[in-house]
This record gives structure tokens, sequence and C-alpha cells, in this order.
């Protein structure tokens, strides 16, 4: 007799197991309440049993699924279920369930080798829409690899696992913790590597990497274990594709170097900026191989094996003893005209040292020297000063490297002649110049700048987010807490609302089911009967909505039409 196939919360049925990973399984499941397909993604039992990772997971899953857009696969739901081990002991099973696709992933289409030319800026270029769209949401992916990229049976790409790498991290403190989890550091940016905070760059680094496999059917930074390849993203120079792959133009050397760039700052800023160069190479001119060599050295300095080579010769030359000279010494007359020339520049200079010294000690017998009182107390260093027949003379000044109440300098300076008597002002410091972070939330973008101009804050990093309550530009959050101490000059980065929610696909949806999940996006929802089509047999269902799938502004109305026809 079968056993009973398991649900997860009481909806999702577990069917045959499609594809295992280094995190999770993933298994082809059906919706029992929506009626639909799905694929399901089942963490493995190690990440499970982390209760700060399922937390993240589960945020980050949520995060994913306001993202609607035909190059990235679809996340519906996340959630927890539970299971019970034969020593009787319950454990969690956190899952996704995302859009089920049919396809291959592009890493088993370059595992046989490189792709043609136009197939990898068509891959790429799919990528990189997707990018365009997640990054213009706020979501960054950290780990685009093949293995993430699904290709339909239709040449469309569709990449998935939104925010899981960001989960993943956030629940490693190492490199090697992280590349356990990810499988490997192939797709690593320079500062993935380091450990460093990261942003929209660091996935058109990734992106790079991809195309550069893809034209040549390898990565361009290979070694025994992931921190040999994290050294290498970071200090070492790719071969550009068409030395690994001479079919390749070099018009596409140019573009993936750029995007290999180590600087961030020297990559391209957007994915939207990449897609345009990569459209440019397909009728654009290609470089030469000059100009390839000089792209090379912008960016990743001299070559490194070119300088390894060259201190190899240099230190060979240095001991070989076989060499003879084959050029005279120069002239004794020269060697003994140079001599006497660097005897008289010593007496010289040394003639210059004593007069000067000799200056310096003269002294009148009536002045008074000004002593080093720098980093003393303002107390002692008015004592001292007293002490030598000098009157001091207070000033504060905010200095964040000199302790509060310590003397940050005087004037005149330590070591000059002053006359019994004369003032000298010490300057003595306030500490670090501090200011109050505004409330800032709820603002629009100009007045929170406003105020953070007006206390002495500079604005940062203006992220765009999506908030189905908040009209564009309203600031949603920020990095420092508001009414908090800091630094004068300190940078505050904002979240602002974009004004726009994404709307779903809820076609098919019963209606109650449709209006809910609109609703919960705060989208006004009006719904109208159809007596032209055959009502389902099951109730109604949506059979058309006024708004396509997509972005939409906040507050919009959706029109959900269902069949009432016999």
């Amino acid at each position: 007799m079968t056993a009973e196939p398991r649900v997860l919360s009481g909806r999702y049925r577990i069917d045959e197991l499609i594809g295992r990973g280094g995190m999770a399984s993933v298994y082809r499941g059906y919706d029992e309440t929506l009626g639909r397909q799905v694929a399901v993604k089942v963490l493995n039992r190690d990440l499970a049993n982390d209760n700060a990772f399922r937390t993240r997971f589960r945020l980050e899953a949520q995060a994913a699924s306001r993202m609607a857009h035909p190059a990235i696969v679809r996340v519906y739901d996340a959630g927890e279920d539970s299971e019970t081990y034969p020593d009787g002991s319950v454990h969690p099973v956190p899952f996704i369930v995302m859009e089920l696709v049919h396809g291959a992933l592009l890493k088993d289409l370059v595992a046989d080798g490189p792709v043609s030319v136009d197939d990898a800026i068509r891959y790429v270029d799919g990528i990189l829409e997707a990018l365009e769209y997640s990054h213009r949401a706020g979501v960054v992916h950290r780990d685009i690899k093949p293995g993430n990229v699904m290709v339909t049976d239709a040449g469309q790409i569709k990449v998935m696992d939104f925010g899981i790498a960001r989960a993943v991290s956030d629940s490693s403190s190492t490199v090697a913790e992280t590349t356990a989890i990810l499988g490997t550091a192939a797709y690593f940016s320079p500062e993935q590597a380091k450990g460093e905070p990261v942003d929209a760059r660091a996935d058109i680094y990734s992106a790079g990497i991809v195309l550069y496999e893809l034209l040549t059917g390898r990565q361009p930074f290979r070694g025994e274990s992931p921190v040999a390849v994290a050294y290498q993203h970071v200090s070492e120079a790719p071969l550009a594709p068409s030395e690994v792959n001479e079919a390749i133009p070099r018009s596409l050397d140019a573009v993936t170097l750029r995007a290999l760039a180590k600087d961030p700052f020297q990559r391209y800023q957007d994915a939207a900026g990449f897609r345009e160069a990569l459209d440019a190479t397909v009728d654009g001119k290609s470089p030469s191989k000059r100009k390839v060599g000089a792209l090379t050295s912008e960016l990743y300095g001299p070559n490194p094996r070119q300088a390894a080579e060259t201190a190899r010769s240099l230190r060979q030359l240095s001991t070989d003893t076989t060499m003879k000279r084959t050029q005279a010494g120069p002239p004794v007359a020269w060697i003994w005209a140079g001599v006497g020339l660097l005897a008289v520049l010593l007496i010289a200079v040394l003639f210059w040292v004593l007069t000067l010294r000799t200056a310096e000690n003269t002294v009148p017998p009536s002045a008074r020297i000004v002593p080093d009182v720098t980093s003393m107390t303002y107390e002692r260093a008015a004592t001292i000063l007293g002490e030598n027949d000098l009157v001091a003379f207070r000033i504060d000044e905010a200095n964040g490297d000199v302790a509060e109440g310590n003397v940050i300098r005087t004037d005149p300076a330590a070591g000059a002649s002053l006359s019994p008597g004369q003032r000298i002002e010490v300057y003595v410091s306030e500490g670090e110049e501090t200011a109050i972070v505004p409330t800032l939330t709820g603002l629009t973008q100009d007045a929170a700048e406003a105020a953070l101009v007006a206390v002495g804050l500079e604005m940062g990093t203006v992220l765009q987010r999506n908030d189905p309550s908040l009209t564009a530009g309203i600031v949603i959050s920020v990095d420092q807490r508001e009414g908090a101490t800091v630094p004068v000059g300190t940078t505050v980065n904002l979240v602002v609302a974009t004004g726009r929610v994404v709307v779903v696909d809820v076609t098919g949806y019963t209606i109650e089911a449709a209006t809910r999940e609109l609703e919960a996006l705060q989208l006004i929802v009006e719904t109208l009967a159809d007596p032209n089509c055959t009502a389902s047999p099951g109730g109604a269902t949506v059979a058309s909505q006024s708004i396509a799938p997509g972005e939409a502004p906040v507050k919009s109305t959706v029109s959900l039409a269902y069949c009432t026809g016999p």
C-alpha cells in the first residue's frame, strides 16, 4: 500500500524530488488551496535547526515574494512545518513555495563547455534584466551563479533564490562558513570575499563571472579551496576571455573585464549600464589587443605574472657569476673628482648645521621658551606656563582626537622665544563635536535632507522600497537611531517609498482569495460579473484583472472580472 503524500502546513502536497543542493531539496508540489502546481524548497536539517537562520530565511523569502517579473522565479509563500524523529523529538521544517519552472539549470548547459557568443549574451542579458528589477526594489541577490539560473524550454531566463544568500551571510561569520553553505566561492565579488558590506555592484561582478564562464567554459579564478579562490578575486587579474577562447570578439573582452573590476566604482554602476554595454558589442567595433591590455592595466594594475617573470630575471642576473662585463668602467680621474666633490659637500653641510645650532642657542637672558604642554590638562599646562613667567589664556575648541579638557596646541607654539609675562593662547579640547539625529521617518526626502543639513549631518545613499501605505518620496527608515547623539558630519542613509506596489497575477484565484491578496497590498478591489463567459463549477474565480501583474501606484483600484454565464 502506497504511503500518503506529505502535506506541509495543511496546504502544500509534496510529490517527487526534482533537485538537491547544499542548502535544500526541491520537490514538485501541488497547492491544494489554489489548485496549481508549485515547486517546494525544503531546508536541510542542519540549517533548519538554526533559529537565527530560520528567522532571516523567512523574512528574506517574504521580501522576495513581493517581486513579480518574467525573469524572476516567483516566490509564492514561505512557512514552517514540523517533523517528528524516531526518537520522539520534534524538529522544524522551514520551506518556501515557488513557481514551478520547466527547463534546465544554466550550470548544466555550461558543463559541456562554452556556449555560443549569441547565447552567452542572451543569457546574461536575461540575468541583468532580473537584477535591474530587483535592485530597483531594493533587493540584492548576493549569489548570482549558473546554479541559480534556469533556462526555460522556450529559452527564457529565470533567476531564483533572491534573498536566500543574504539569509546565509547574515547567519555565517566567515567566508569559509558561508561558502560551505553556498557551495562555491567562484562567483564572489572581492568585497564579499573580504567580508565587507555589499550593494548591487556585487551582483554586477557575479554576473560578469557568469558571462566569462559562458564564453570560455571555465571560471576566471580557480583554486584548491574557497579561501584560495577568494584570494584571487581580491588580488589577481583575470585573463581576457579571448586569450582562453580565440573565437570570442575582443569587444566582449572589454565588457567582461569592466564587470570584473576589483574596485566597485570601476565596474558598471548598475545592471542597465551592463546591459547597454553588452548590446553595443553586437554591432560595435572590437578594440585592439593593445586597448584591451590598457584596460586590464587600468582595472587591475600591472600584470602580476609579468611582474613575477621580471623579478625572477633580475634575481638571476644578480646572482650569475659567469656573466662578464661588456663595457669598461669609468676613468680613474672621474672617480677621484667625484670623491672630492662629495667631501666638499659634506664639509659644507657640517658647517651649516653647527652654525644653525649656535644661532638657536643664542637666546637673550631675559627670554622665556614656550614649553610643550600638548595633551596635558589645562590646569597642569597653565601651572607650567606660569612657572615660566608666561600667562595662559584658554580657548575651547571641538576636537575628536584629543581627550576633553586636554591641550590641543598653543599659540605661539612650543619652542618659541617670548618676553616674560607674554600671553599664550592655549587651545583646549571640548571633545568631539556632536549632533542629534532628527526625526526623519514620515518626512519627504527633501525635508529629511534639509533637517540633516540643519544639524550638521550629511545625507548618504537613498534606497527605494515599495511600501503600500506610503506615497512616493516619504522616508520609511534611516540607518541611524533617531534622537541618537552622533559626530557632526556623520552620513545618514535613507530608505524612501517608491509610491508603488507589486500587483500579483490573481487570475484563477477564487474571488475571496484574490481580494485578500490584493487588499493586503492596500489596493482597492472591485468585482465585476461577466455573463458572457461560463461560470466555474467550483465557485467564482477571477477571469481577468484590470491591472496587469507588475508595479502600480499605491491605493490603485483593481477590477476583478468573474464568469457568471451558463
